[in-house]
């Protein structure tokens, strides 16, 4: 059973794992987002009780 044998395997997970971290994830991050969150102040929503009918 091939897949039981952890050497190739943990080889190309390493090898992918060091290329997203070190490469591509820093490429992704200089990226400036087109919508910056805008800094609204947080209201509370209304809400009302609700009345049950059998109490």
């Amino acid at each position: 059973m091939p897949q039981l044998n952890p050497s190739p395997w943990f080889f190309i997970m390493l090898t992918t794992w060091l290329t997203f971290s070190l490469i591509i994830q820093p490429k992704l991050l200089t990226f400036i987002t087109m919508n910056p969150p805008s800094s609204k102040t947080l209201t509370a929503p209304k809400t009302t009780p609700w009345t049950w009918p059998w109490t």
